[in-house]
């Protein structure tokens, strides 16, 4: 069968470790008998510089007639001047919100072999399997008003928290259908002592959670959150969060499983029921870092494992999601290490970002 999948490198890192997830898929291609047809497209910075926008229109409308798309990262310190009105992760955030794609998945977890080589104590992370589900077209990132303005005694600037019960109710039912694949415990993340967004979060996330009796649900204000991943994070399976508490707790999840170059993602707009698939749009957690860019060493596998999502999800192709994963697992097993996980392990190879994708194709099984 042939899928049609479009590939926006992006910025910085994102053509690195891109090439070598599309390097994967090719190779689960040819094992399991697919082809997928790959077509790139603007996206950030790269097409700020070619056409004057984030997101051109061409790209938006090749997204939308794929099967599933494929995303690098966005992200140039060229656009970090505050006065300038065009930055790359205008299209990121435009991308989300055309394509629809309220939830953000993404799953946490850490590979024992790299257990020892975390900041924190091996006890803590051995085990850790949990996923976020991050609403992500709402919130503060979007919700108006949302400006800057000057006036006689000063500078002032505004942004928004907004959310609809609409908007609340469907994120959180992906959280509920996530912890019922799982291991049936849902919590929900919010500021509920403070902001009256998080009161309307928490009382429509308690009505719909009548329609799931089988998951036990609890709820965290996100400081006390923050502090629960680090001291106990194997307590958590499924956490639902708003956008902006989504976007820095994953961030500080990275931690535990060793590296954001780890942590793969995938934005959907649902859960797919067993054996069916949802268009989607595939990213790992990690910006662009143009700091290493084009050096060979970047961490290529949270790109790859977000490839097996994109596999899983967009294409229901379990078999081969479950390949790409068991491919990654047998690679950090052998020893090899790109340089943000080689840890202390004396018995450790470092490799650059294009060997650790080799290895990873060639571990790969039909």
């Amino acid at each position: 069968m042939t899928y049609k999948i479009a590939l926006l490198a992006g910025d910085g890192i994102g053509p690195e470790v891109t090439a070598q997830a599309v390097l994967v898929l090719e190779q689960i291609g040819t094992l399991y008998g697919h082809k997928f047809e790959i077509e790139p497209a603007l996206i950030g910075g790269v097409a700020i510089d070619r056409t004057g926008v984030a997101l051109p229109p061409e790209t938006l409308k090749l997204a939308k007639a794929s099967d599933a798309v494929l995303l690098g990262a966005v992200g140039d310190p060229r656009f970090d001047d505050p006065k300038v009105s065009e930055r790359p992760e205008k299209g990121l955030l435009a991308i989300r919100k055309h394509l629809e794609l309220f939830a953000n998945i993404r799953p946490v977890k850490v590979y024992d072999e790299l257990a020892h080589d975390t900041v924190l104590k091996p006890e803590i992370v051995r085990g850790i399997d949990l996923v976020f589900v991050r609403e992500l077209t709402s919130g503060l990132y979007f919700g108006k008003p949302k400006k800057r303005w000057e006036t006689t005694s000063g500078r002032k600037a505004v942004d928004s928290m907004y959310y609809t019960e609409h908007e609340i109710e469907r994120v959180a039912r992906v959280g509920f259908e996530l912890a019922r694949l799982r291991r049936k415990k849902l919590t929900s993340v919010d500021k509920a002592n403070v902001l009256e967004s998080s009161r309307l979060w928490r009382q429509v996330t308690i009505e719909a959670a009548k329609d799931f009796p089988d998951v036990t649900l609890e709820h965290l204000l996100v400081d006390t959150c923050a502090m629960s991943l680090i001291r106990s994070p194997r307590d958590f399976d499924v956490l639902v969060t708003e956008n902006t508490f989504g976007d820095i707790l994953t961030d500080e999840a990275s931690v535990l499983a060793g590296s954001m170059g780890m942590l793969p993602s995938a934005s959907l707009a649902g859960i797919p029921a067993c054996g069916t698939c949802t268009f989607g749009l595939f990213e790992p957690i990690h910006g662009s870092a143009p700091t290493i860019a084009g050096k060979d060493i970047a961490n290529p596998i949270a790109t790859i494992l977000t490839i097996a999502m994109l596999l899983r999800y967009s294409l229901a192709l379990e078999k081969e999601a479950a390949a790409v994963e068991c491919a990654v697992s047998n690679v950090l097993k052998a020893g090899y290490r790109t340089c943000d996980i080689i840890g202390t392990n004396a018995g450790a190879k470092q490799v650059g970002t294009i060997e650790m994708g080799s290895l990873i194709a060639k571990a790969l099984k039909g």
